[in-house]
């Protein structure tokens, strides 16, 4: 696995604006950088291949039990 930070998801489903849109999306750091049907990966940057599956950018699991209040020890 190359040591970047950069990651670059292929052959995404991105639902995003009411749309759902086949895509490549980059992310540097912690942040989307770019959404484009194809993007060439630097040799640095990490690929993973999403295979045609869902990415939702911003979305949260609401079935997630946060534990809060009481117990919190057992979120882990």
């Amino acid at each position: 696995m190359p040591d970047s930070n950069e990651l670059l998801i292929t052959n995404a489903r991105l639902i995003n604006e009411g749309r759902i849109v086949d895509t490549d999306i980059l992310v540097v750091g912690d942040r989307i950088d770019k959404i484009e049907q194809r993007i060439d990966a630097g040799e640095r940057t990490e690929i993973l291949d999403a295979g045609g599956k869902f990415v939702m950018p911003g979305m949260i699991d609401d079935q997630v039990h946060f534990r809060e209040p009481g117990m919190p020890r057992k979120g882990d």
